[in-house]
């Protein structure tokens, strides 16, 4: 099974293309041959992340990709990769090299070798406007029907909603104030000087959580957090062709943020019932047929059922069991097309368990007849083949 490519580059669904640029080069840098060889684990790591970012990097392969999983970008960046010249660009791993070692000073009284710019030094945080709320996931299970022809779902799910009462802030008054920790910042800074210079170690302030602010007045309905449990109604439009373990991420219906934070995501993993009747082969569906010695031998027309209602198959004289025909467009709808795969209808003798002694009787004349006996028609076969024998060494 293919990883997750947010969770490759170890950044979330809503990063911006700087957060994952950055994470890229850092593990670009981590787990390149050059820095690593003879390492199998190391070069198929590589790999991976080459191919991760290829995919969220590129702002219509990410969006197909955050829709529709692996099934919406194919086996692009998977052919690609820096190995084969369609991956990510290498200057983006060695600029980072340049970037640590160019000399620029943007800390003030730095090092002139811009080690707080390697190590996080560089700028300002803005302190964040509430905080992210978490994603979703739910499962949705499709029949092949539905899967067939696409669908639409409105779903209830329970998840974290903003707070009604404080209008999400949190507060009953909605006043607040700078977080008297961090002075509004939203980070807290550790600074060490060392012979190579100084070292800045910047992270979120530990008593507002990064948000730069502290509420005043409680709201009573959330605990001041701003969401509390609520129940929604979501549409989500299910196109045709997915398969079990496809997802599609509706953006912003996941748990709302505390006071005022951007909402998450609602991850909806397809999950494909089992069908009584066909069994599934990429788009091509399968149905299998029983059908009697008379009618194999004889022909017939028989009502076959299809994802689309019953359909007139006719089935051609002297069928041999096991054949395979074909229902042209009766199959499931491609997931990046309009056309549609088909239907496969094998064919199979139908042995009856319980006959009666007239049956038993036709049966046993049936049996005297060389037309229907196996054994003749081999005999027949090797008799012409010894004949031709004869001919050829005489």
């Amino acid at each position: 099974m293919k990883k997750d490519y947010y969770e490759v580059l170890g950044v979330g669904r809503t990063a911006t293309k700087d957060e994952i640029k950055k994470a890229y080069r850092k593990l670009a840098l981590q787990f390149h041959p050059d820095k690593n060889p003879d390492n199998k684990d190391a070069e198929d790591h590589f790999k991976d992340v080459n191919e991760a970012y290829e995919v969220l990097s590129n702002d219509d392969k990410r969006r197909r990709y955050d829709q529709f999983g692996h099934a919406g970008v194919g086996s692009s960046a998977a052919s690609g990769g820096a190995q084969q010249g369609g991956g990510a660009d290498l200057n983006d791993i060695f600029s980072a090299f340049n970037d640590m070692f160019s000399g620029r000073n943007r800390g003030g009284g730095g090092s002139p070798f811009g080690f707080e710019d390697a190590f996080g030094g560089g700028g300002r945080r803005r302190a964040s406007a509430g905080i992210q709320g978490t994603d979703l996931k739910i499962r949705l299970k499709l029949t092949l029907e539905e899967i067939a022809k696409g669908v639409e779902k409105t779903l209830k799910i329970k998840r974290q909603v903003t707070c009604k009462e404080c209008n999400g802030s949190g507060s009953k008054s909605g006043a607040t104030e700078n977080c008297q920790t961090c002075h509004g910042t939203g980070e807290v800074r550790q600074v060490s000087k060392t012979m190579f210079g100084q070292f800045v170690n910047v992270a979120a302030c530990p008593t507002c959580g990064g948000e730069g602010r502290m509420i005043k007045d409680r709201c009573t309905a959330c605990y001041g957090e701003g969401i509390k449990l609520g129940e929604v109604t979501v549409k989500v439009a299910v196109p045709s062709g997915v398969e079990n373990g496809n997802y599609l991420t509706l953006r912003g219906q996941g748990n709302a943020g505390p006071r005022g934070g951007a909402a998450g995501d609602l991850i909806v993993v397809i999950e494909e019932i089992p069908h009584e009747l066909f069994s599934r082969n990429g788009d091509d569906v399968i149905y299998n047929l029983a059908v009697s010695f008379p009618d194999l031998v004889l022909g017939t027309k028989v009502d076959v059922p299809t994802l689309d209602g019953a359909v007139k198959l006719t089935i051609p004289p002297s069928t041999q069991p096991e054949t395979m025909l074909r229902i042209a467009g009766h199959g499931i709808g491609h997931l990046r097309g309009s056309s549609r795969g088909d239907q496969y209808v094998k064919v199979n003798v139908f042995v009856p368990k319980d006959l009666s002694h007239q049956d038993r009787d036709l049966l046993k004349e049936m049996k005297k007849s060389a037309a229907i006996s196996p054994s003749a028609h081999n005999d027949k076969n090797a008799k012409g083949f010894f004949e031709k024998a004869r001919d050829i060494f005489s």
